[in-house]
C-alpha cells in the first residue's frame, strides 16, 4: 500500500509540475506572433492538426451521449435461453485453466442447455493435467480434448466451432474467470435482437491486487469496455468482442469460418488477431455485434513491462489488419441498417492509424527544439485529457483507485509509445508472443 501511495503522489507531483513550468517557465508557448507557426508549413501542421482534434473531441462527445443511452439488456427465463456451447483454448495456462473451467460450470445457466469443450492446444506444461482433474470432478458437465500439437489458438478454436451443438457459441480464455450469471447475461441479447451476431463481455482485471501494472490496467479496461463498448453497443458495432468473453451466433460463425480459419495477411496465415477477424467478418454480415455491461468475466494480465508490450504489439498488429480488412467493405451497402455509426468508427480508429507516423515525425522535430517546453506541455495534456477515465472510474468504482488512470498515461506516454510505430511497421509479423515458457 505504501508503494502504490508513493507511486500515486509521485506522478501527481510529476503532472502539476509540467503543467506549471508551461505556465510560468514558457510564455513562449502562447506567443504564436513570434511562433515559427506562422510560415505556411507551420500553418498548414496547425490546419490539419486542429481538424483532427476538433473530430476526436467531437467523437468523444458522441460517445458520452452514445453512452448515456446504452442499457444492458436483462437476463431472459430459463425457458428461452438458447443451447450454449462454450469453448475454452488453453496453451500453458497451469492451474488457471481448472479454475476457468469450474466457473463454468458454476454458473446458473441450465446445465441441459450448456455444453463446455475444452481443448488443449499442444501445451508444454501441466495445463492437460489440469483439465483432467475438472474433468474427473465435473464428470459429463466438459468434454476435454488435446491438439496433437500447438497449432494455434485460432485452429483451437475452430475444432470448438465444429464440435459444438449449441444455438450460441462462447468463448473464454482459459486465465479468465466468471461470475456465476455472466452466461445468461452474455447470450441473452440473441434472444432479444434477432439480428445480433455477436455479443462482447465487459472485462476486468483478475490479478489486479498483485502488482502495480493490473492496477493501471484495471482501470483502462473500465475505460475501454464500460465507456467504448457501450458507446458502439448503442451503433450495434462493437469492433472488437474480446478473447476473454465472447459470444457469437453460430449460423453467422458456419457463414464465415471457412474465410476465418484461412485468413492470411501479406501470403501469410493469420494465427492473432481471431477474435477481431470474428468481430470484423460478422459486422461484415451485416450483424449487430453489441456489449452486456453485466456480463463480467475476470482475466489475468501481465504484471511485467515486457509482458505487457508483447500483449500490446500482438493487438496494435490484429488493429492494423482489420482495419484494412474493415475499409473493404464499411462504405459499401454491407447491411440494411444505417451504417453511418459503423463508418465513424472506422474513420476513428483509421485517423489514428494514418497520424500515427506524422505524429512521430512531429514530437521528435519538438523535443529536439523545444525539450523543456514538450515534456511540460506533455505532461500538462496528459493531466487534461486523462482526467476524463479519472473521473469515470471514480463515478462507477473508487477514488482513490481511479488515480492510476495518471499513472497509466504517463507510462504509455513515455514507456510504451513505441508500440503502435512498431505494431504498423511489423503488421505482417505473426506469433503470439506471450505464451511461451521461460528459458532455463
Amino acid at each position: 500500500m505504501l508503494t502504490n501511495r508513493i507511486i500515486l503522489t509521485a506522478t501527481m507531483l510529476l503532472l502539476i509540475g509540467g503543467a506549471s513550468v508551461v505556465y510560468i517557465l514558457q510564455p513562449e508557448f502562447y506567443n504564436f506572433n513570434q511562433s515559427r507557426i506562422n510560415s505556411p508549413l507551420g500553418l498548414a501542421f496547425l490546419g490539419v492538426t486542429l481538424a483532427l482534434l476538433l473530430f476526436k473531441i467531437s467523437f468523444l462527445l458522441y460517445n458520452v451521449f452514445l453512452y448515456f443511452k446504452y442499457k444492458p439488456i436483462e437476463s431472459v427465463t430459463d425457458e428461452l435461453l438458447p443451447t450454449c456451447t462454450v469453448i475454452v483454448p488453453a496453451y500453458n495456462e497451469g492451474n488457471l485453466v481448472y479454475q476457468t473451467l469450474l466457473s463454468i460450470a458454476n454458473s446458473d445457466f441450465p446445465k441441459h442447455k450448456l455444453q463446455i469443450l475444452a481443448i488443449d492446444d499442444g501445451s508444454k506444461d501441466n495445463t492437460w493435467d489440469w483439465m483432467k482433474k475438472a474433468k474427473q470432478e465435473l464428470g459429463d458437465q466438459i468434454v476435454i480434448f488435446q491438439q496433437p500439437k500447438n497449432m494455434g489458438k485460432r485452429h483451437a478454436l475452430y475444432r470448438g466451432f465444429n464440435m459444438g451443438t449449441g444455438e450460441i457459441f462462447v468463448t473464454i480464455d482459459s486465465d479468465s474467470i466468471i461470475k456465476t450469471d455472466t452466461l445468461r447475461n452474455l447470450v441473452s441479447p440473441f434472444i432479444v435482437d434477432k439480428s445480433c451476431g455477436a455479443v462482447a463481455g465487459n472485462v476486468r482485471v483478475l490479478n489486479n491486487k498483485n502488482a502495480i501494472l493490473p492496477k493501471m490496467l484495471n482501470v483502462s479496461f473500465v475505460m475501454s469496455f464500460e465507456f467504448v463498448r457501450s458507446a458502439e453497443s448503442q451503433l450495434g458495432s462493437v469492433l472488437c468482442t474480446p478473447g476473454a468473453l465472447a459470444a457469437y451466433r453460430s449460423s453467422a460463425v458456419f457463414k464465415c469460418l471457412p474465410d476465418w480459419i484461412n485468413q492470411k495477411f501479406m501470403g501469410t496465415a493469420s494465427d492473432i488477431g481471431e477474435d477481431r477477424a470474428m468481430t470484423n467478418m460478422i459486422l461484415k454480415q451485416g450483424k449487430k455485434v453489441l456489449f452486456q455491461r453485466n456480463a463480467i468475466v475476470l482475466t489475468d494480465v501481465p504484471e511485467q513491462y515486457k509482458g505487457l508490450y508483447k500483449m500490446f504489439i500482438r493487438w496494435g498488429r490484429s488493429n492494423v489488419r482489420e482495419n484494412l480488412a474493415m475499409a473493404k467493405y464499411v462504405f459499401t451497402n454491407f447491411k440494411e441498417e444505417s451504417k453511418v455509426g459503423t463508418r465513424l468508427l472506422f474513420i476513428n480508429q483509421f485517423l489514428t492509424i494514418a497520424m500515427t507516423y506524422p505524429f512521430l515525425l512531429f514530437t521528435l522535430f519538438f523535443i529536439i527544439m523545444h525539450p523543456l517546453l514538450f515534456l511540460s506541455s506533455t505532461l500538462l495534456g496528459i493531466l487534461i485529457f486523462s482526467s476524463f477515465p479519472v473521473l469515470f472510474y471514480a463515478k462507477k468504482y473508487s477514488a482513490a483507485e481511479s488515480l492510476w488512470a495518471y499513472a497509466y498515461s504517463v507510462l504509455y506516454t513515455f514507456g510504451l509509445f513505441w508500440i503502435a510505430p512498431y505494431a504498423i511497421a511489423t503488421a505482417g509479423k505473426s506469433g503470439w508472443l506471450t505464451r511461451e515458457l521461460p528459458q532455463k
